[in-house]
């Protein structure tokens, strides 16, 4: 028997379930499928920026995730001479509701998901395994097998791999996945550490490697990550194993004891060719892997679902062109790339053992650190990169400035910045939002209106008076996604009226 649904997620990881989250949102037919029989019980990721708690804020989940997480703020940066304390976030945060690095386990962010679609009727259904896909016409036939062994086929519109580095997906589309391998090993351990300060990041970095404390909280006090050196062969990961390494790394005197987790692993440096292949997405992992540099992976997979979701919903519904799909390419692709580039050149410089990057490891930095430390622009613009709270579509097709752009503020393919404080969570609900600032006389029903015919399902209207991000910014059409699709000076609707043509030609009824 075939059943038939819009989309189908292949992946239950962080990804996939912030998809699932948004198609049910937009009351699309989909399902989520997982081979695996359980979420993951590790930690794997553990950083969540602030970008990231401010897309998911919309589903009602970013409090509960800062409940349970460490919104750690200070890094103790341990060199050869000395240890420099310094604030992560202390600089260019003041536009964000989240202004810190929250430090949570991947298994805790993925049961605050998994509860917040349970709680919506969504199941995600564990030990299913897709093991073949085919396309008819304008759908694809999908082979699903369950834990049981039963085999079923469903059709589906579009099908979104969210499966990871290995993705089924991927390989079914044809879609290469290119890149190359670091040469060293590393390790990871989840554990209690006596004698590290609690609240804070512990950084040692010498010219032999790189040592890492993140301050976890559940389901250990401590993620400990740390390169192998070259001279260690490799083997059983143990607790005497890891003691020996945080000694010779510069951290004698902390006592390593009771872990939950450990395990050795590869780093790879890889991402699709495309992110799309017809009726075949990509996402998270199964589009781009990197190094943990900057807690840049699960953040990213989880913003890639963000922006695709909606784009699928609205298409499957016949409110927006299939054209609007390509924009998730457009818009993603450079993201990944720009990624997994920053990701690399910190990962080098942090565990490259070639002389020159080993003496300014062990030598200069001592001496530079106090002052790349300091509030200066290019703190502000490296804290904007890694809290990916920089990302912008500015050159997307769905990214238009009006005729009278704005002199100030945020341009068209930005993210909203939650100024004034709390803007953001006015403008959270699922769909577009216009902003109309200005005098009330400017924006009469009459005026309005007409805009919103057959669209009043998808566009909510906000009269903000003088209260506005921009102050020279009369409109402002903010996507599902919190980017800005469209942005004018001045009362004349030309430019609006033209950008809803385009990306919502029919709306809703």
């Amino acid at each position: 028997m075939t059943a038939s649904l819009d989309v189908l997620v292949v992946g239950a990881g962080p990804t996939g379930l912030a998809l699932a989250a948004q198609l049910c949102d937009y009351g699309t037919g989909f399902r989520i499928v997982d081979r695996s029989l359980d979420r993951v019980r590790e930690s794997r990721a553990l950083g969540i920026q602030p970008r990231t708690l401010e897309a998911l804020a919309g589903f009602g989940v970013s409090e509960r995730l800062v409940d349970r997480g460490n919104p750690a703020m200070r890094l103790r940066l341990h060199l050869t001479r000395r240890t420099v304390s310094v604030r992560l976030f202390d600089i260019g945060a003041r536009d964000t509701p989240y202004p810190f690095l929250l430090f949570l386990s991947q298994a805790e962010t993925e049961h605050v998901l998994g509860e917040h679609l349970a709680g919506r009727d969504v199941t995600v259904e564990r030990g299913t395994e897709l093991i073949g896909l085919e396309r008819r016409g304008p759908h694809v036939a999908c082979r699903l097998r369950g834990r049981d062994g039963t085999e079923e086929t469903v059709t589906a519109r579009y099908v979104v791999g969210c499966d990871g580095a290995h993705s089924t997906v991927r390989a079914r589309a044809g879609i290469g996945f290119e890149g190359y391998a670091y040469p060293r090993t590393y390790l990871l351990a989840d554990l209690e550490v006596d004698g590290l300060e609690p609240g804070a990041v512990h950084s040692y970095l010498t010219g032999g490697g790189m040592l890492f404390f993140f301050p976890l909280g559940s389901p250990a006090s401590w993620r400990m990550l740390a390169m192998r050196p070259s001279d260690v062969p490799g083997g059983e990961v143990t607790v005497p194993l890891l003691q020996g390494i945080a000694d010779r790394y510069g951290a004698q005197g902390l006592l390593l004891r009771d872990p939950v987790w450990m395990t050795e692993f590869r780093l790879h440096n890889r991402g699709a060719a495309r992110y799309r292949s017809g009726p075949f997405f990509l996402a998270g992992d199964a589009a781009h892997i990197h190094s943990p540099a900057g807690a840049q992976g699960m953040n990213t997979g989880i913003q890639d679902a963000l922006n695709l979701g909606w784009k699928i919903a609205l298409v499957c519904r016949g409110a927006a062109p299939e054209e609007l799909l390509e924009t998730y390419g457009t818009e993603r692709v450079p993201v990944g790339h720009d990624v997994r580039r920053f990701t690399d050149r910190a990962f080098v410089i942090g565990t490259s053992s070639h002389p020159v990057l080993r003496f300014a490891r062990e030598r200069l930095l001592p001496w530079l650190a106090p002052l790349a430390l300091r509030p200066t622009a290019p703190r502000r613009r490296i804290f904007r990169t890694v809290s990916e709270l920089g990302i912008h579509y500015r050159r997307s097709p769905a990214s238009t400035k009006g005729t009278r752009p704005p002199r100030h503020g945020p341009r068209a393919g930005d993210r909203l910045p939650d100024l004034p404080r709390g803007l953001q969570a006015r403008l959270a609900a699922p769909g577009w939002h216009l902003t109309l600032t200005g005098p009330p006389h400017l924006w009469p029903d009459r005026r309005i209106a007409p805009l919103l015919e057959g669209r009043t399902e998808l566009i909510t209207v906000h009269r903000l008076g003088d209260l506005s991000p921009w102050p020279d910014v009369a409109q402002g059409l903010v996507r599902p996604d919190g980017h800005l699709g469209y942005v004018a000076r001045g009362a004349e609707l030309a430019g609006l009226r033209a950008y809803l043509a385009r990306w919502l030609p029919t709306g809703t009824t």
